[in-house]
C-alpha cells in the first residue's frame, strides 16, 4: 500500500515517541525532510503526497540510529544555530543553546557602534560562533581559530553555505600556544574552549559521551586547563579596550572572573543562561 509523507512521519515520530525521545516531534520532521531532500516547510505542504517504500527504508534506518543513541544533528547532518543553518558532522560538537548567549554578548558589545570590528573566535569547532557573528554583523571581519584540519574544513563549508567568503576565514592554531605571527589585532575574542572536568565526562549523556569529540569536551581537571593560556596568551592580540568573552562550565564563572583580573583585564561582566547559569564571562583590556 503507497504511504505518503504524513504516513511516514507518523510512524517515525511514533517510533521516537515510544522510545522515549523526549523532541520526538520536531527530530521526526528534521528526519523525514532530510531523508526527503526537502526543507521542513517544504516537507509540511507535501504532507498528503505519496512517496516510495525507498524512502520510508530510509527513514527508518535514520530513526534506527536516533533510537541507538546518536544525536539527531549527526545522522541528518545539519542544525540550526542562532537562526543560522550549519552542517554539523562528528569532527565537531553539535551547537548548543547556552553558546547562544556567547554570540548574543558579542552583538550586544557592538550595537549601535559605527565600524568595521575585527574578531577572533577561538576553539571554532564547526564554525557556529564565527559564522552567526558574521551572518548578524554585516560589517565585522571574523577569523576562526581550532587545531583540528577536519573541524576548520567543516568550518569552511558553513562559511561558504552562508555566503561569508569574503569576510569570515579560518586558521589552523594551537590555542595553548601563542597566537601566529600576523595574525593581527581584534576588537573581540571569543572562545568556547573545552570547559568539563575530565573526572565528569562519563557522567555525561551517552548520546554526547558514545559521539561528540572528547577533545572538544575534555577542559582538565578542573576544566580550565584551555582557558587558562587563552586568557593569558592571546590577550596580546586584543587591541587597547578590547574584549575577551568566554564561555565557562557551571560555577566557573567567578574563578574565571579572578583569572583574567589578575592577567590585567577589567569591567569582568558575567552573562546568564536560560538557567540562570553564569554561561559567559567577558572583560576588557587596557593598553593605556
Amino acid at each position: 500500500m503507497a504511504k505518503t509523507y504524513n504516513d511516514i512521519y507518523i510512524k517515525a515520530r511514533k517510533r521516537l515517541r515510544d522510545a522515549g525521545i523526549e523532541a520526538h516531534s520536531l527530530e521526526a520532521r528534521l528526519i523525514v525532510s532530510q531523508a526527503a531532500g526537502k526543507t521542513v516547510e517544504k516537507l509540511m505542504q507535501d504532507l498528503s503526497l505519496y512517496s516510495t517504500d525507498e524512502l520510508d527504508r530510509k527513514v527508518q534506518a535514520m530513526v534506527d540510529r536516533r533510537i541507538a543513541g546518536e544525536p539527531v544533528a549527526y545522522i541528518t547532518g545539519l542544525w540550526e544555530f542562532y537562526g543560522v543553518p550549519l552542517e554539523i558532522t562528528r569532527d565537531a560538537l553539535i551547537p548548543r543553546t547556552d553558546t547562544e548567549v556567547l554570540v548574543k554578548a558579542a552583538i550586544g558589545l557592538f550595537e549601535g557602534r559605527n565600524g568595521r570590528p575585527r574578531i577572533l573566535d577561538l576553539c571554532a569547532g564547526s564554525g557556529c560562533v564565527g559564522v552567526a557573528m558574521g551572518v548578524h554583523m554585516p560589517g565585522a571581519r571574523v577569523v576562526m581559530v581550532d587545531n583540528s584540519p577536519r573541524a576548520l574544513a567543516l568550518c569552511r563549508r558553513n562559511i561558504h553555505r552562508n555566503d561569508l567568503d569574503v569576510r569570515v576565514l579560518c586558521v589552523e592554531a594551537d590555542v595553548t600556544e601563542k597566537p601566529p605571527m600576523l595574525l593581527g589585532d581584534f576588537d573581540l575574542i571569543t572562545c568556547n574552549a573545552p570547559y568539563i572536568p575530565t573526572a565528569e565526562l562519563e557522567t555525561l549523556d551517552a548520546s554526547v559521551k558514545d559521539y561528540e569529540p572528547v577533545q572538544a569536551l575534555d577542559g582538565g581537571e578542573d576544566g580550565l586547563d584551555i582557558i587558562r593560556p587563552v586568557i593569558r596568551l592571546w590577550k596580546s592580540v586584543l587591541r587597547d579596550k578590547g574584549v575577551l568573552m568566554l564561555e565557562v562550565g557551571e560555577g566557573q564563572a567567578p574563578t574565571v572572573g579572578q583569572l583574567l583580573e589578575q592577567a590585567g583585564f577589567e569591567a569582568v561582566t558575567f552573562f546568564k543562561d536560560t538557567g540562570g547559569t553564569d554561561r559567559v564571562v567577558a572583560a576588557r583590556i587596557r593598553r593605556n
